[in-house]
């Protein structure tokens, strides 16, 4: 069976050059006589993994040294909850409503606190990036809290909110790695690897050192405090060592492309392929706003779900596999992360060039 071109929003495409040279390493490793998936987490030779993982993402995204990386599990989900159980000393926090994954980390968040959120976009079902002219940071918020690209609704901040003395959180999980970020305008930044950089099974927390202590909400699990997976760099238990394994190789890969720069100017031109169609055509229109459109996760709809139904079908068909929105958005959603190649992308609109011509009444 041929490769498909994969738009899933996650778990995600991953480069093809990383698939095959971690194919050719399956069941030796450099000589080591076993797969990564065997090694243990002790080992010099994983820990040589893990370190060189580390070391590149630093380079490639120009991370102080006074911030920490942690490779950890339970996903972005989990950060709902260790980040107000880390960060929340005075049991309030910032939000920004930009989506389903921010509206679940502010339900979160309630667990531990009081939770203002002080601007949305819901009224306009996430369509758009609230204005961040005029936000009424709260005077005892421990941190503000934003979804950096919206998965689901296609959004993402072109911008970040002005918040004064008040760290900065940042959901970055489906923007991972995509463009340049100065890391020193954030707290703390965490990623679900499986959209952009890796498997499932993985996330990426860059945090500032200073905000690693032992000052946790009362009741906070050992696991789930970041100066236990700081001290014991990320190996305070068995990490998920394949996904490391993989990120450490994506890592490398987007170095191998030029890093940051490269890579966002390489997504905009993908981007524009799609958009570009999406506003000329005369059957498929997209549903964010066109100035905070993601780079990365593309909704469109035609109109009438018995079409967006054909098309979803025809589409897989003929090759192009997960391209079904969210379940909560309904309509159609091509996610073209990092490893999505260009062809990939004019493949896809040629596609709906013919489907148009098809089934325009």
């Amino acid at each position: 069976m041929a490769k498909v071109y994969n738009f899933s929003a996650g778990p995600a495409v991953l480069p093809e050059e990383v698939l095959r040279e971690a194919a050719e390493e399956m069941l030796d490793y450099r000589g080591s006589g076993m797969s990564v998936m065997e090694m243990s987490h002790r080992s010099k030779a994983f820990k040589e993994i893990a370190a060189e993982a580390e070391k590149t993402l630093r380079e490639v995204m120009n991370i102080p040294n006074h911030y920490k990386v942690l490779f950890l599990q339970g996903g972005g989900s989990q950060q709902f909850a260790m980040i107000p159980m880390n960060l929340m000393k005075n049991r309030a926090a910032d939000y920004i409503n930009t989506g389903q994954w921010s509206k679940k980390a502010i339900e979160e968040a309630k667990l531990f606190g009081k939770v203002n959120v002080i601007a949305s976009s819901e009224d306009e079902n996430y369509s758009y990036i609230p204005d961040l002219g005029n936000l009424s940071i709260s005077q005892d918020a421990d941190y503000v809290y934003i979804c950096h690209n919206n998965t689901i609704y296609g959004t993402k901040y072109t911008e970040i909110p002005g918040t004064g003395d008040k760290i900065l959180v940042a959901d970055m999980s489906s923007d991972f790695m995509s463009e340049p970020v100065d890391v020193t305008k954030y707290g703390l930044i965490f990623a679900g690897a499986q959209k952009n950089i890796g498997p499932a099974g993985v996330v990426v927390v860059i945090i500032r050192g200073d905000l690693i202590n032992n000052n946790v909400l009362p009741g906070t699990p050992t696991m789930l405090r970041y100066k236990v997976h700081a001290d014991n760099h990320s190996l305070y238990n068995t990490p998920p060592t394949y996904g490391i394994y993989i990120c450490g190789k994506v890592f490398k890969w987007i170095a191998a492309k030029g890093g940051l720069r490269a890579m966002k100017k390489i997504n905009e031109e993908k981007a524009a392929i799609l958009y570009d169609y999406l506003d000329s055509n005369l059957l498929f229109r997209g549903t964010a706003v066109k100035k905070d459109r993601s780079l990365m996760n593309v909704p469109f709809v035609t109109g009438s779900e018995e079409l967006d139904a054909k098309f979803i079908r025809e589409a897989k068909a003929a090759g192009f596999d997960n391209l079904s929105g969210h379940n909560t958005a309904g309509g159609m959603r091509a996610s073209i992360y990092n490893a999505m190649p260009m062809e990939g992308v004019k493949a896809l609109v040629e596609f709906m060039e013919k489907f148009e011509a098809e089934n325009l009444k």
